[in-house]
């Protein structure tokens, strides 16, 4: 599996450049059905978990399967915090405390003294960025994490935290998570979510930051699943039904016929061969859908079919 390096504290860190995501079906009580997930898709050469204080039960789970396989020291984890608490997600927790606090709590649930990879999974923009990044900082100096990141946030605030960083002396964001997909959102999936525009796509084209898209395949909008007549999904067709969308699915099953794939496939190549580094977040539940992406993964697309595919050439 290909590699995207990020760098941390104590050198680079090698990431595959397919993640595993934090489905549901990741519970300690539905182990005997994830951990053969979770080991196929590390013998493919996977090195990468995402996971988050959010997600409830896919730390815990995590933790259990690293222990039981005792490959700690071969995995590398993306944890992330600071997120509104259930049944108050409209109260912002981007504070040092509850970073401290989220991240604390994180290790505990993975059985773990430390994680590669920590992002904020929200941002508040009432709070100044010297603050949140004198806190995340401080969590890289005491070695609980060897880089830091951020999810959801607009390009602005990461230009803003990383000049306050760079001034002062600071550990600088070292990954960017925001959404990234062949099909474009109409609106956010979820509140306070953040997709990469093309202002944020060129600033990693010129800052080389490595990007983790989530939703990388768009919740299977190009699985066959879903057509301009079947309006059965409110939600699907609120944020991703579209004239423009639906060009890029006719495009990518021309192309996926001619390479032997399917639209999904090719969608997910997409995301993985952007002009700068990316990764991609999956949450296969099956072997034949993480067989599916791996295979994806492992496509070789020009220039010229990514500017096609996304409307960008004729």
């Amino acid at each position: 599996m290909k590699k995207i390096t990020v760098n941390g504290k104590h050198g680079p860190i090698e990431c595959a450049n397919l993640v595993m995501g934090a489905g549901d079906f990741l519970r300690i009580d539905n182990m005997d059905y994830a951990a053969p997930i979770l080991d196929r898709y590390f013998e493919l050469g996977g090195n990468t978990f995402d996971t988050a204080r959010h997600y409830r039960h896919s730390e815990k789970a995590i933790g259990a399967w690293m222990e039981s396989r005792k490959n700690r020291d071969k995995v590398i984890i993306q944890t992330k915090g600071a997120h509104p608490v259930r049944g108050a997600l409209d109260v912002p927790r981007v504070t040092s405390e509850a970073i401290h606090e989220d991240l604390a709590t994180s290790l505990e649930m993975l059985k773990t003294d430390h994680v590669e990879l920590f992002a904020l999974h929200r941002d508040d923009e009432t709070v100044p960025v010297a603050e949140i990044m004198e806190a995340l900082h401080k969590e890289v100096e005491s070695g609980l994490t060897f880089a830091i990141g951020v999810s959801n946030w607009e390009l602005d605030r990461i230009i803003q935290a990383n000049e306050y960083a760079q001034a002062n002396g600071l550990t600088p964001l070292s990954f960017n998570s925001p959404n990234l997909s062949l099909p474009k959102v109409n609106r956010p999936r979820w509140e306070n979510c953040v997709s990469a525009n093309d202002e944020m796509i060129l600033w990693h084209e010129k800052t080389n930051l490595p990007l983790f898209s989530w939703s990388s395949q768009a919740g299977g909008f190009f699985s066959g699943r879903f057509s301009p007549e079947n309006r059965d999904d409110e939600e699907m067709v609120e944020v991703y039904y579209s004239d423009a969308n639906w060009e890029r699915y006719r495009r990518a099953k021309k192309l996926g016929a001619k390479l032997g794939v399917s639209a999904i496939q090719v969608s997910l190549a997409y995301v993985l061969h952007q002009s700068f580094p990316t990764a991609a977040v999956i949450g296969p539940e099956t072997l034949e859908e993480l067989a599916s992406s791996y295979e994806a993964s492992r496509l070789k697309l020009t220039q010229a079919q990514v500017n096609w595919l996304d409307l960008r050439e004729e």
